[in-house]
């Protein structure tokens, strides 16, 4: 959101970020753009979001704008509110395919009522884009309406900060992101049980406390190192120093078999080879540039790959070369003209 709203900015629109206060919410930095967070009494399930909802469309009744984007379903029906009786353009922007997330699937009635929002907002919004040619062509063949794309690439030329977390001076494996179901930890960390290789984790999420409690039930603790929360400026200097990032999700649903992972482009712009899903959008980069070795959902495939990175190292520099071109095209950069070609 930073990368779209600061080139919006830049760009000469007057742009204001909207988003919620956490109980664990890190203090705002100044940005080129304006930044609100709307403050709930609930903090999760059923009741943050309608209040959150309600909060939303209430802040954005009493503003004065000319197009609204909404993030994803589950902010997009205020969203469309106020635009429709505003008279406003309304841009939808869809991070992921939400009904067919695995915490979606598994309950059909909420699946069914998320299904129903995103047609409901195929059919009156103005302008939608996303993040993949995968999701994008799924859209279509859906709905028969054209999708944008626009990949969130990193920031090639921005300078980053250094990040003085201790880290192993062995050459490690490196995971970021979220710490969610189908991510591929959990394997992971059976993978590492009969190896020398650590693992680094930056992030959070809800598997956090049980894949902690793993790492300790395999002894694993010496092996797997779990940083957290990161200053994103930072990450970028953590990505540098490892070894192998890893990529590898389980085909949960639609969602994550079409999904483009951010991580996937952040590995690229440090010139890290890594694990790479074997997924439909994957598959398309790989053949432009190798940055990667496709890798299936299994410990064998895993285990092989990454003993393959470690011990081959005209295999290594090969990935890493081509790292070093993928990165020339596949950045922010380059990718923003798309979005400023939707805007104006």
């Amino acid at each position: 959101m930073n990368r779209i709203c600061s080139t919006l900015a830049d760009a000469g629109a007057d742009v204001w970020l909207i988003g919620r206060l956490r109980n664990d919410s890190i203090a705002l930095t100044n940005k080129p753009y304006q930044q609100k967070r709307l403050n709930c009494i609930s903090q999760s399930g059923k009741l943050f979001y309608v209040e959150f909802n309600i909060r939303l469309f209430f802040y954005l009744f009493f503003q004065s704008f000319d197009k609204l984007c909404s993030i994803d379903l589950d902010t997009v029906l205020p969203g469309l509110a106020v635009c429709k009786l505003k008279n406003k353009k309304h841009f939808y922007d869809a991070h992921e395919m939400f009904p067919h997330v695995p915490e979606v699937i598994s309950r059909p009635g909420v699946q069914k009522f998320w299904m129903w929002v995103e047609k409901f907002t195929f059919k009156h919004s103005n302008t939608v884009y996303t993040v993949g040619g995968a999701i994008a062509d799924w859209f279509w063949n859906k709905y028969n309406i054209p999708v944008s794309v626009v990949r969130n690439m990193p920031v090639i030329s921005e300078s980053t900060d250094f990040c003085d977390i201790e880290l192993p001076n062995e050459p490690f494996i490196l995971y970021q992101g979220a710490l969610n179901e189908g991510r591929g930890l959990e394997i992971l960390l059976d993978v590492l049980v009969d190896t020398s290789y650590h693992l680094v984790i930056v992030g959070e999420g809800d598997l956090s406390s049980m894949l902690k409690r793993k790492t300790k039930q395999l002894k694993l603790e010496n092996k797997v190192h779990f940083v957290g929360f990161v200053v994103p400026s930072t990450l970028p200097s953590i990505t540098k120093r490892a070894f192998v990032g890893y990529n590898v999700s389980e085909n949960l649903g639609l969602s994550y078999y079409y999904s483009l992972n951010n991580k996937f482009f952040d590995y690229v712009a440090a010139e890290l080879p890594s694990l790479v899903n074997d997924f439909p959008e994957y598959t398309k980069l790989l053949a432009d540039f190798q940055v990667g070795l496709p890798t299936a959902y299994s410990e064998n495939a895993i285990r092989e790959n990454l003993d393959n990175l470690y011990s081959n190292k005209i295999a290594y520099d090969s990935l890493k070369e081509q790292c070093q071109l993928a990165k020339q095209v596949w950045n922010w950069e380059m990718e923003s003209q798309r979005l400023i070609d939707i805007y104006f």
